[in-house]
Formats: structure tokens, C-alpha cells, sequence
């Protein structure tokens, strides 16, 4: 690898960058000449430290692909050239370069920059991401585009090794192999996982696999071949068998596309050589670069998991020494409850089974493929092989439990009806990150799920309010016969104390935690907190309802019987939601019952503090209590208005 100033710590105070600040767009980048790139990635690779720093967010992917990005936005015509990165988390380097680099400590942050690529945030995001293994089959698009418009511009798309995991990758490479696009992609692979050969043998076939004078020669064969099928499979066969020996593209090789590499990432010069050639070349091309996640940052270099993500260094007064505080225990995480309950219940049945889409420290595993490795099973980024794998696994006597963030399952949706629910299989799904994720945005948010879960029949969709609750309808999920689903937030609860014995709950059946008058608050999920606050200022009675489906009927009704409103409370999209599901069986009994569903709006909610996010939607204590006095005197104001009449 080049060698390359190593950091051993983020810089306190915005670092001497007199290249970089001479950058707003990739047209100044290419003014520079190429003895000036290695300076300007010492530079941005000191400002992309400093800036996340500042704001805190995802670290390690960009310091990987720093001079991958510098080559890139230099030899090609961005944004004429349709750049398009896959996942996100990799793109800060790209921010910077493209005009952003003075609202980088914004980013994540309310009215701030998206934590990833967003097409309305700059020309140069060319598209929306924040699910994986994506880019290809965008990128393929924006080509065929350009070939319907007589256009010469190119598409890159940027994947990781990780990310080449996921079906949709290979869908997309065979496609613009058969279609001889011109595109290029570059894969990013940051865990030696396809290849370990790189160096100096490596770097120079690909140079010469990339060069101008190898492909002219390729193709003058070619002409020379044609006619004589014979000769020209015999050739064909021959250069792929030297490839083979010399990189491991025979792969892309057979889906239509010119393997390149593999080359060190960090090697500026050769990055830049190399895409040079490509430039030039017709046809699907293939760029194999090794980079090192957290490169150029010894921590991160050292713990590439651990140094993902990071949150904002608060500075610490050097004048004074900071005040002794007495430590409270922390609360676990709604992932940690999950963990640990898949632990205690892998210990009491030996058919449980633990699968995860590469979630596995997301979702807290670690524990779990420790002590059971024979029982887990990480899929990689595949989420419909998940669940389709769980429900193999359910016919033949398992009993899979398939950890998977709100926003992921969306992708094996249908597998969750073909496979999952129409064969009434004994899956469990514990959903993580329902409702708003903060800083991460409308990608990751898991606004949909109760919504997509309650339509489809056999499904039971359980809405715990606290950890305690979360545990208990775990185990509720896993003891009933069928497929069942419980959501739950990201982040810490209430903190109430979690019981440690396992109690299977009675199905489809709620609980009333406060009396009062006149209103009732009908809570779906972990904004019980708020729903009691505002209770208490309007004395209403409050249900912790725990079931979306099966809905507690018997208690809807009695809350009916015995207050003028109801209201739903909920982390989903209030369209299809718990709330329709109390107001369509109010409807089914023929009850005028009139009823306020409170949720989240009908628009993706942008990133931001959790807490803030839940105030602009009116789902803090705030927010329902105005709701419910708001929607009281409308109805107090018809009441009036008929009684005139």
C-alpha cells in the first residue's frame, strides 16, 4: 500500500488546509496538477477527521475511499459524468469535494447535510441512497439513458465488497453485461474477501488489462476472428484462463464485463492512471481497488467495526478539572433486551435458531453466534434469503427468529407473504428500528411496518411499550404457532425493570394503565412515556394496547362505551396503521365512535435529533395534549352547532 500520514487522533481544532479550501467543485480538483493530489488527500483526510468530530456520524468507509474519490471527481466530468456511490457511508470525502465542505459539521444534524448521497442536496448526489447495493442497477439506467440520448457521458457506480453480497448486484452486472453498457464500477473491497493478491505483479497486469494499446489489440483480434467461431471461442477461452491466473474477475468476466485489477486504493497515481485508460474504453468495464477501512486513522484502522460510526466529541474546559460524578448504570439498548432474551431462549429450546442480513452487531448478536455458532446464520445483504431461509427452516421443525431493522424487511416483503404467511410458518421477526431513527433519516426510518404487517393474514404484530414488555412479547411471538412479528426502536427505553423469567402473554389481548374521564389514549408501541404525560394534564384514561393484530376487541368496545373520544397513538405512518385498525372495527360494529389517529404524517421525515423529530410531528407530551384539546373543541363546536339547530 502507499504509504500515507497516519493520524493517531482526531485534530481538536480545525487543521491548516490551504489546498483543500481552494476546492468547492471537481472542476477546481482538476485544475490541480497530479504531484498535488497526495497533499490534497493529507489534507481532506485531517478535515474529514476534524469534521466528524465535530458532528459526529460515519467515519471509517470515507477514510477508506478518500483517494478513490479524489481519482474519480479528477479523471471524470462530474456531474456531467453520473457518479453514483452505493449505501452512503462512504460519501463524506465526496461532500467535501462537491461545495459542501463548510456545512460538513452540519451533517446529520436537523436542517442540516443528509447523512448520505440526496439527489436534492447537491447535483453531484445523482441518487438517493441509504439501503445497499443499489448503485449498479441505478447507474445501468443513467446509461441506457445516455445511450437513448446520444449522450457520451459515463456512469460509475462505486459498490462495496459488502454490498456485492445482495442479489440486486448480480441482477444489475448480468444485465449490463447482456446490454455491452457503457459503465464502469468500481468495486470497493475493504475486507480482502474476493482477493488477496495485490502488489506490484497485480497492479501492473491491471495496468496493462486497462491500458489503451491492450484493448486495441483485443479488439483488432476480434475483427480478425470474425466469421471463424471456432478460433474466436478458442481465444476468447485463452485470455480468460491468463486473467484467471493473474486476477480473480473470471466471474465478471462471464457476465460481459472487462475485469480490471485488483489495484491498491490507496495509490493515487495508479487510481488515477488506471481510470484514465477506463476512460477510453467502450463497454461494461470492471475496476477491482483494495482499500483499508479507517485508513490513514489508527484507530480505525485497528477496530474498522468499532470505528463505523462515531458521535460527536464534546470538548472537555482544559481550566478546570471536569466534576466527579457518581456513575449510574446504563439502560440497556431495545437491541441489548433482544440479545439477551435470544440467549436465555436458545437456552430453553434447542430449535432456536438466530438469522441476521449483516446485522449482527447492530442488532446485538455478538453474544448469540458466540454461544451458539451452530444456531446462526449471517445471510450478508440478503434480506429476501433471510427470510425465505427462515421459512426452510420452519418447515422442517426450527424455529428461526430473523433479527432485521424495520427499513431492511421492506426488501423481503414479498418472501414475507409468498413464503412466510401464506404458508402459515413458525417465524419470528424482531423488527429493530421502528418508528424514526434520528440522525440516519427516511432511509433507515421504520415508519412503514405496522402498516405492511397488519394487512397480511396469519401475521401477529405485537407494539411492546417499554423493555420489560419487549422481552415478554418475544417470547409471546416465539411460543405461538405461526408467523409473528414484534417492533421495537432503536436506542434505550423508559427503563423499567426487566423480569427475568419468561412469560408468554395472552395473545390479542391489552391492558388499561390509567382511569379517567372522557378520553381515552389507545397506545401502540414505545410512546406510552408521552401518552401518559399528556393523560395526566387532561385526565384520560390510557390502554397499553400491545397488539395491533390480533386487535384487543372486547377492550376497543369498552373504551368506546365509556368515553366520548378515542385516541391512537403510534411510531407509523398514521395510512394503514394501529389507528385505522381501531377505527375500521369501530366501523365493522357500526359505531359513529369519533376517534383521533395520531402518528407519523404523510411525508418522509428528515433527519435530526429523535426527540426532535417526534415534537414536529406532535408525538411528544406536547404535541397529543394539543391534539386531544384541539380535536375536543371542534367536537364540543359541532355539539353546540346541532343543538343551535
Amino acid at each position: 500500500m502507499q504509504d500515507t500520514y497516519i493520524f493517531k487522533e482526531i485534530p481538536p481544532q480545525r487543521p491548516n488546509t490551504p489546498l483543500l479550501d481552494r476546492i468547492d467543485t471537481p472542476d477546481q480538483l482538476r485544475l490541480l496538477i497530479d504531484d498535488q493530489l497526495p497533499q490534497l488527500a493529507r489534507e481532506l483526510r485531517a478535515f474529514l477527521l476534524w469534521s466528524v468530530g465535530q458532528s459526529g456520524g460515519h467515519f471509517g468507509a470515507g477514510l477508506g475511499v478518500l483517494e478513490l474519490t479524489i481519482a474519480l471527481h479528477y479523471v471524470f466530468n462530474t456531474p456531467e459524468d453520473r457518479l453514483v456511490w452505493d449505501v452512503g457511508h462512504q460519501a463524506y470525502p465526496h461532500k467535501i469535494l462537491t461545495g459542501r465542505r463548510e456545512r460538513m459539521t452540519s451533517i446529520r444534524q436537523q436542517d442540516g447535510l443528509a447523512g448520505f448521497p440526496k439527489r436534492g442536496e447537491s447535483e453531484y448526489d445523482t441518487f438517493g441512497v441509504g439501503h445497499s447495493s443499489t448503485s449498479i442497477s441505478a447507474a445501468l439506467g443513467m446509461a441506457i439513458a445516455a445511450r437513448m440520448q446520444h449522450s457520451a457521458r459515463r456512469s460509475i457506480a462505486v459498490i462495496g465488497d459488502g454490498a456485492m453480497t445482495a442479489g440486486m448486484a448480480f441482477e444489475a452486472l448480468n444485465h449490463a453485461g447482456h446490454l455491452h453498457a457503457n459503465m464502469l464500477v468500481v468495486l470497493n473491497d475493504n475486507d480482502m474477501s474476493i482477493s488477496h493478491n495485490v502488489g506490484g505483479l497485480s497492479n501492473y497486469f491491471a495496468k496493462l488489462l486497462a491500458s489503451r494499446t491492450y484493448n486495441q489489440v483485443r479488439d483488432s483480434g476480434k475483427r480478425v476472428l470474425q466469421g471463424k467461431p471456432q478460433l474466436m471461442a478458442l481465444a476468447r477461452k485463452t485470455e480468460e484462463h491468463f486473467k484467471g491466473m493473474i486476477a480473480p474477475g473470471t466471474l465478471f468476466e462471464e457476465l460481459g464485463f472487462n475485469y480490471i485489477g485488483p489495484i491498491d486504493g490507496h495509490d493515487l497515481p495508479l487510481l488515477v492512471d488506471t481510470l484514465e485508460n477506463i476512460r477510453e474504453l467502450d463497454g461494461p468495464q470492471f475496476l477491482h481497488v483494495v482499500t483499508k477501512k479507517g485508513k490513514g486513522f489508527a484507530p480505525a484502522e485497528a477496530d474498522p467495526i468499532g470505528y463505523h460510526a462515531i458521535n460527536k466529541i464534546e470538548p472537555t474546559p482544559a481550566s478546570k478539572p471536569a466534576p466527579v460524578t457518581k456513575k449510574t448504570p446504563s439502560k440497556p439498548k431495545y437491541a441489548n433486551v433482544f440479545g439477551q432474551w435470544l440467549c436465555d431462549a436458545a437456552e430453553l429450546d434447542e430449535r432456536i435458531v438466530g438469522i441476521t442480513p449483516a446485522m449482527c452487531e447492530g442488532s446485538d448478536l455478538l453474544a448469540f453466534c458466540r454461544r451458539f455458532p451452530d444456531r446462526y446464520f449471517d445471510v450478508a445483504i440478503a434480506e429476501q434469503h433471510s427470510v425465505t431461509l427462515a421459512a426452510g427452516l420452519a418447515c422442517d421443525g426450527a424455529k428461526p427468529v430473523v433479527a432485521i431493522y424495520s427499513t431492511f424487511l421492506q426488501r423481503g416483503y414479498d418472501q414475507l407473504i409468498h413464503d412466510v404467511a401464506i404458508q402459515n410458518l413458525d417465524v419470528l421477526f424482531a423488527i429493530d428500528r421502528a418508528g424514526l431513527v434520528g440522525e440516519d433519516g427516511p432511509t433507515h426510518a421504520g415508519a412503514f411496518d405496522i402498516s405492511y404487517l397488519r394487512c397480511i393474514p396469519n401475521m401477529v404484530v405485537m407494539t411492546p411499550s417499554d423493555e420489560n414488555e419487549t422481552r415478554q412479547l418475544l417470547h409471546t411471538g416465539m411460543t405461538h404457532n405461526g408467523p409473528a412479528a414484534v417492533r421495537y426502536p432503536r436506542g434505550t427505553g423508559p427503563g423499567s425493570e426487566i423480569q427475568s423469567e419468561l412469560a408468554a402473554l395472552p395473545l390479542g389481548r391489552g391492558r388499561r394503565i390509567r382511569e379517567g374521564s372522557g378520553v381515552a389514549i389507545l397506545n401502540f408501541g414505545t410512546l406510552l412515556t408521552p401518552a401518559l404525560a399528556a393523560a395526566e394534564a387532561l385526565d384520560a384514561t390510557v390502554a397499553d394496547m400491545r397488539f395491533v393484530k390480533p386487535l384487543d376487541e372486547t377492550l376497543v368496545l369498552e373504551l368506546a362505551e365509556q368515553h366520548e373520544l378515542l385516541v391512537t397513538v403510534e411510531e407509523n405512518v398514521i395510512a394503514g396503521g394501529a389507528g385505522s385498525a381501531v377505527s375500521e372495527f369501530l366501523n365493522q360494529q357500526g359505531l359513529a365512535q369519533p376517534i383521533l389517529q395520531l402518528g407519523l404524517p404523510d411525508a418522509f421525515v428528515e433527519h435530526g435529533k429523535h426527540g426532535d423529530l417526534l415534537a414536529d410531528c406532535g408525538l411528544d407530551a406536547s404535541g397529543i395534549e394539543q391534539a386531544i384539546e384541539h380535536r375536543l373543541d371542534l367536537l364540543r363546536a359541532h355539539q353546540a352547532l346541532k343543538i343551535v339547530r
